[in-house]
């Protein structure tokens, strides 16, 4: 029992911590939002796959990382509404 009470607090713990690893309410729409804006700073953060899409682009590092800053506002086009449980 013990064993049970640590891991699901430890897991608390996680999902308050870290927006990314989610919880019971998270939608399909906020799971795919945190997926793409870490993919986004996956590739501003490795230099060298930044180059990578700068040339095949042929943009400069500098609009590329421009760009993909501009598309982590809302990547995944606007929130959907949620229907009333009333």
């Amino acid at each position: 029992m013990t064993d049970r009470y640590t891991i699901h607090s430890q897991l608390e713990h996680l999902q308050s911590k870290y927006i990314g690893t989610g919880h019971a309410d998270t939608t399909k729409w906020e799971w795919l939002v945190n997926q793409h804006r870490d993919s986004y700073c996956s590739y501003m953060g490795h230099f060298d796959l930044l180059n990578y899409f700068a040339v095949a682009e042929n943009e400069s590092k500098a609009r590329v990382r421009f760009n993909l800053m501009e598309k982590m506002l809302q990547p995944c086009g606007p929130p959907v509404d949620k229907p009333d449980e009333s």
